[in-house]
């Protein structure tokens, strides 16, 4: 059994038009997906990717009216948004000319990245691995060949290594490769792969005893997906989590993909999400993301649900 990839990452916002402007106007982005929080439909899910919104390149958030997140361990702490090699220097400057604060272009891993946040203080880090390339969204302000190719890596902080190891290497099947020095000098960055590997399959553990418990906020990540192709795959992956006896939420229907959701001992939000039916299943993918979409459960609710949703556009 093997997990292919990352397949998406959700965060919180607490500002859904100022967010919508940010993916899709600054960093290019495709909003793919405008629908509600199915667990809590007053609250905007925002889902930003590629031009097809393919799995593997979807940022999605949670719009909740929350303060800031106070960074610590026991986090999702940094989202890598794969560019190809050439582009990093287009975004600096594109960066610098919208006024979005970025650090400098560094090499870290042996890949070129370039680190930045969003308003609310996301976390991001563009890397220069265009493996696999996603599709090209023709109406954005980016250049096709500039544009974010999809995610990877993902990097989560944790205290101790050994036992988010021991779930990642036993139970969900995953391979250490190497390890390098924290960017930011506190402690050390082990790197585990899915599937056939590279950045779009890597997850990144910072492990930071020294650091405060994180509280989630506006800012931070909720929790990040990891790929498999369709339920019959899913449903292995529910009865390993059985057999290794680790709480988990059993399949969950989201519409546009499936789900389970578990933690890791650090108390990270893991989901395992397959890759169909993607975000097409009901609107036309020409024109997906573009008006409000709910699943049928919620469509007899939807003058209701329509009226408790700020104007984002």
């Amino acid at each position: 059994m093997q997990l292919t990839g990352i397949h998406h990452l959700t965060a919180i916002t607490a500002n859904a038009p100022g967010n919508n402007r940010f993916y899709t106007e600054t960093l290019g982005l495709r909003r793919v997906k405008k629908t509600v929080n199915q667990d809590d439909t007053s609250a905007y899910h925002l889902f930003f990717a590629d031009g097809a919104g393919s799995p593997g390149t979807d940022i999605t958030f949670f719009d909740w009216p929350v303060g800031h997140e106070r960074r610590g361990t026991r986090s999702i702490s940094r989202t890598g948004l794969r560019v190809a090699e050439d582009s990093l220097d287009y975004w600096a400057g594109r960066l610098a000319d919208l006024g979005v604060s970025s650090g400098r272009i560094t090499t870290l891993d042996g890949r070129a990245s370039l680190d930045l946040e969003d308003p609310e203080g996301q976390r991001l880090r563009l890397v220069a691995a265009p493996q696999p390339v996603g599709e090209p969204w023709a109406k954005s302000p980016v250049p096709a060949g500039h544009q974010i190719r999809g995610l990877g890596p993902i990097t989560i902080s944790v205290p101790d290594l050994g036992p988010t190891e021991a779930v990642l290497t036993r139970v969900m099947n995953m391979r250490k490769v190497r390890d390098y020095a924290s960017p930011d000098g506190e402690g050390q960055v082990h790197v585990y792969e899915m599937g056939e590997g590279g950045a779009a399959a890597e997850l990144h553990v910072a492990v930071q005893p020294g650091l405060p418990i994180a509280q989630q906020g506006a800012g931070a990540v909720h929790h990040v997906a990891f790929r498999v192709p369709g339920k019959p795959e899913l449903t292995e992956w529910a009865q390993r989590l059985q057999q290794f006896r680790l709480p988990n939420s059993g399949e969950v229907e989201r519409y546009y993909f499936r789900s389970l959701y578990f933690r890791e001992p650090a108390g990270n939000l893991f989901e395992i999400a397959t890759d169909d039916p993607g975000f097409d299943v009901d609107e036309p993918r020409e024109t997906m993301g573009e008006g409000l979409s709910l699943p049928p459960f919620l469509e007899g609710r939807r003058a209701q649900i329509e009226a408790g949703l700020k104007p984002l556009d």
